[in-house]
């Protein structure tokens, strides 16, 4: 499938099979997030996989909306500050980083029959509290994972004209 296939086949999945993600998709999703670039490469990220009952009940205190019970797994994405790369103007790149990242994440998990979808409204100090992160690190995108039980909505995109222009 070429990259455009792929990114048409991408969505925010909002409903998710019982089955368990098999360690080798994971693994390779994973990988394709250790390849994203990141400002001056410092990788300013953490993610961490979580799988357990518990854990994806301290998330649902952090994130309280019924569909994201039903993914098997949550992957928490990080941006550690004092690893990120700050242009000379003041402007930090961890935000930019992570969001490569998460979309590199988002795409290899499409590429191999999985759902996702971007969490970004959540309660960030609940979840620092519940999993003990302290600064600065920052939780910045929580991203369920799992095998599809939704189809996905036809995507509403501007058209070309407005979102580029041409001198």
């Amino acid at each position: 499938m070429n990259l455009l296939e792929l990114t048409k086949k991408r969505y925010s999945c909002r409903n998710y099979q019982s089955k368990a993600v098999e360690q080798e998709k994971l693994d390779y999703v994973l990988e394709c997030v250790r390849m994203a670039p990141s400002a001056v490469n410092r990788q300013p990220w953490r993610f961490r996989i979580i799988s357990s009952e518990e854990g994806r009940q301290k998330l649902c205190q952090c994130y309280n909306r019924e569909w994201i019970t039903t993914a098997p797994t949550i992957i928490m994405a990080s941006i550690l500050h004092d690893e990120e790369w700050v242009r000379s103007d003041g402007k930090h790149h961890g935000d930019i980083d992570i969001a490569i990242a998460v979309e590199h994440l988002c795409l290899a998990a499409a590429e191999q029959g999985l759902g996702t979808c971007w969490v970004c409204n959540f309660d960030k100090e609940r979840c620092h509290q519940l999993f003990h992160i302290d600064e600065p690190e920052e939780v910045a995108v929580l991203i369920p994972i799992g095998y599809a039980a939704d189809q996905p909505k036809e995507k509403n995109r501007k058209p070309m004209n407005e979102i580029c222009k041409c001198d």
